[in-house]
């Protein structure tokens, strides 16, 4: 029973083997574009159509991001706090204790590889439009048609080798990309807002706040935010960057809340504008909702420009996510839960090689044959799971150890707290049941994974 409350020291977080150490290569500009890059993503280019048909108008509510705004606060304080690579998993290793560790880090490894996944099928919905050619079993999976998402597929193995190559490398391509999609996402608010129409709001919450549709599925504003949740949390991945950042302190904070300060601007902007130019039922199933709405303004060249934005853009989600998913990953290994044989960093480029293959392998076959909305779904229930816990620990560290010295300080964090555990508990009870079910058998193997392996491999079980 101990072994579920041991806890890593503060002091030995900076000490470690240094073949067992990322590099610090990393300032604010790259931490900002990696926050905007892993959430201006899926969310708005896909995922707006799916929400909208859950909470029609609403939809704009469910993606105001209030529980991430509390989530990105205690993130904040904890990354400045503990500038060490791991994220929530780091965190409560160090606060709560091993066995809560496990459970966060083994739900963070559901969340990205997941999300590198849900990312990369819809990448591969926008460039089917440049692909022709190809036949249509090849670019979806069996659950929606098809054979194997193939496009997925080769884009995360792409991504996947591109990381490998350098961490600042592949930050500073992302920079581009990351300000690319923006452009594209400006030009359809300001050609989608030229045809907006108040009467396209009314009735704003058409299925209420939360309810539930004829086949039992949960539909509603709730329903909508359990799904669009999937766009905002993609801040968390800078806290899995905090070993790799030149200077934690400064440029965590400046990561974190600049990127989800931002990132809530241009959802607002872009849905509003979706919604004023086009019913919400004409495009609420669509694969690709903000190409659709613009082919429907008659704007065909803005409707391929902005699916070819989408193409070249999209991967940069994918590149965020695998990328703090390669270090949790690495991290659990480092630490003995998974084998340590793992935590290994490349000489030449300071990259967990081993691990950055092992997650696009993962993701690429997740990929290949599930349907978007289950994906995005079991995504959002590893990162609620991490979420509640940072929060937990941010309110536990208050009241523990108030004295110790905080870079940023979550304001009124007595009420941030209860606010991020609370609303991340309601998300989690809005989602459709198989995902709640699904992510509850994820977490029951990995209890047993850890109790056949992990709790006895663990290095702080090795050390007296």
């Amino acid at each position: 029973m101990n072994a579920l409350f041991r806890r890593k020291s503060f002091d030995a977080l900076g000490q470690m083997d240094p073949a067992n150490r990322l590099r610090a290569t990393l300032s604010w500009p790259h931490l900002i574009a990696l926050g905007v890059g892993a959430i201006v993503g899926t969310g708005i280019y896909t995922l707006i159509g799916v929400g909208a048909g859950l909470a029609g108008p609403g939809v704009i509510l469910s993606i105001a991001g209030a529980v991430c705004v509390c989530a990105a606060l205690a993130y904040a304080e904890m990354a400045t706090m503990i500038p060490a690579a791991g994220s929530a998993y780091t965190y409560t290793y160090t606060v709560l204790g091993e066995g809560l560790a496990w459970i966060v880090g083994w739900s963070l490894i559901l969340e990205y590889t997941v999300v590198c996944s849900a990312v990369a099928v819809g990448w591969s919905g926008h460039v089917a439009e440049f692909l022709p050619f190809v036949p249509g079993a090849l670019l979806a999976g069996p659950g929606a048609g098809g054979i194997i998402n193939l496009p997925s597929m080769l884009i995360s193995f792409l991504v996947a080798g591109f990381l490998i190559v350098g961490t600042k490398e592949s930050a500073t391509v992302n920079v581009v990309l990351v300000i690319l999609k923006i452009v594209a996402l400006t030009a359809f608010v300001v050609i989608a807002g030229g045809h907006f129409q108040p009467a396209h709001f009314h009735p704003f919450m058409p299925f209420g706040f939360s309810g539930q549709g004829a086949d039992g599925s949960k539909i509603g504003v709730m329903a909508a935010a359990s799904i669009i949740f999937f766009a905002f949390y993609g801040f968390g991945t800078i806290s899995t960057a905090a070993e790799e950042t030149k200077n934690p302190g400064r440029d965590l904070t400046i990561g974190i809340l600049g990127s989800m300060i931002l990132c809530i601007v241009i959802y607002m902007a872009v849905a509003a504008a979706a919604i004023g130019a086009v019913p919400v039922a004409s495009f609420a199933a669509s694969s690709a909702p903000l190409v659709f709405i613009l082919d429907s303004l008659h704007s065909p060249l803005a409707a391929r420009l902005v699916a070819g934005a989408a193409v070249v853009a999209l991967p940069t989600v994918i590149l965020a996510f695998m990328y703090g998913q390669s270090r949790i990953f690495f991290v659990m290994a480092r630490d003995g839960l998974l084998p340590r044989s793992l935590a290994k960093v490349s000489a030449r480029t300071g990259t967990p090689v081993t691990m950055t293959a092992i997650t696009a392998l993962i993701a690429a076959a997740i990929a290949g044959f599930l349907p978007l909305g289950q994906i995005a779904a079991l995504a959002n229930a590893g990162t609620l799971c991490a979420f509640i816990a940072v929060a937990v620990c941010m309110m536990v560290l208050r009241i523990r150890e108030p004295g110790r010295t905080r870079v940023f300080r979550a304001p009124v964090w007595w009420l941030v707290g209860p606010l991020g555990v609370l609303g991340c508990l309601y998300l989690f009870s809005s989602l459709p049941s198989l995902t709640i079910g699904l992510f509850f058998l994820w977490n029951g193997l990995g209890v047993v994974l850890y109790l056949l392996f992990a709790r006895r491999s663990s290095l702080l079980a090795r050390t007296p």
